[in-house]
């Protein structure tokens, strides 16, 4: 399944996490949809005091600016699967779906 198979809505936020992941050079790239459609695009972290995933940074911005859940999101890994913490944070926010996808767009996975 590559993005151009989804909604509309939800292929915007793989394209997003692609190219947040592009632009910085980093191993992950995530975006996530709340529930007014505001889109939060974020890469991972890793400083020798602070390590993040892509998918936590983007749910903190969606917090920190007021979103209360999340109707998607979207991660784009060379990994398999995402990680519990990353499954965590969107469960903290409601039973939004995460997309798992490879740089190229092709989904790998629908969790949640």
């Amino acid at each position: 399944m590559t993005e151009t198979t989804l909604d509309p809505e939800d292929s915007k936020i793989i394209t997003l996490a692609r190219a947040a992941r592009a632009r910085n050079g980093t191993t992950q790239g995530a975006a996530v949809r709340d529930e007014t459609g505001r889109t939060y695009t974020a890469t991972n972290v890793d400083l020798p005091s602070l390590k993040l995933s892509a998918v936590q940074v983007a749910v903190a911005m969606a917090v920190s600016s007021g979103a209360v859940s999340l109707e998607a999101a979207a991660l784009v890994s060379q990994e398999e699967e995402p990680g519990e913490q990353d499954l965590a944070a969107i469960e903290d926010l409601g039973n939004a779906i995460l997309f798992m996808a490879d740089a190229d767009g092709t989904v790998k996975g629908r969790y949640i």
